[in-house]
């Protein structure tokens, strides 16, 4: 995700940090604080599925846009591309965006998906060269070859903090879902903010006792 960032040409005072816990003094205080947004890669469960459902059947199609909008949401079209999307999520929303570099990819993307209804914005990332060969120069350099023929059930998703409320972000959900407010000197590492959002999924895998497994970076600025 660091060499996905710098393709995409974010600040050099950004890093994603690997999260061991969320819970153990010692082990969070590696991490820079705040920490600015998190990005994490959840199995898709019998319960979790079934939650995303029952959310779904009330929520309405996203159809924001224009600079008044909290946060900047992409429908995913791009097959097994939900990494890359999840870290754009991180990198343009909340106080991030304010660290954005003038003339990078990431700001012309930002401002070209500002202006964007839900399917013009999918349509413009989907065909735009620069984010695909930002996410094709990343997606050899790990251990795992990459799939081609079908998805081994693993999904990405972005939780940030911008105007004062923490958001899920995911490309494959109806639109940005508001999980609720957050208050002065919380960051997406604090105990309320984590209930709020990542810490929901894994109460229901517990209450489900099938699957736990799950990984998760923190973006902060480096000390």
């Amino acid at each position: 995700m660091n060499k996905l960032a710098s393709e995409l040409g974010a600040s050099s005072k950004l890093e994603f940090h690997d999260v061991w816990s969320l819970d153990d003094p010692q082990l969070l205080s590696l991490i820079p604080r705040p920490a600015l947004a998190l990005l994490v890669i959840i199995p898709r469960t019998p319960a979790w599925v079934e939650d995303r459902q029952t959310e779904s059947r009330t929520q309405q199609d996203y159809d924001g846009c224009g600079p008044g909008e909290p946060v900047i949401w992409f429908k995913q079209t791009i097959g097994n591309a939900c990494g890359s999307i999840g870290a754009l999520h991180c990198l343009m929303n909340g106080p991030v965006a304010d660290l954005i570099p003038p003339n990078s990819t990431l700001e012309r993307l930002r401002d070209a998906a500002i202006p964007l209804k839900r399917e013009e914005r999918a349509a413009m990332l989907h065909n735009d060269a620069e984010f695909d060969a930002a996410h094709q120069a990343c997606i050899y350099d790990g251990d795992t070859l990459p799939i081609d023929a079908h998805h081994m059930g693993q999904h990405f998703v972005a939780f940030v903090i911008a105007h004062g409320h923490l958001w899920e972000l995911e490309g494959c959900r109806k639109g940005p879902i508001d999980r609720g407010a957050v208050e002065d000197g919380e960051d997406v590492l604090s105990p309320r903010v984590l209930k709020l959002g990542f810490q929901r999924v894994i109460e229901l895998e517990k209450g489900a006792s099938i699957d736990l497994r799950f990984s998760c970076l923190a973006l902060s600025c480096k000390e």
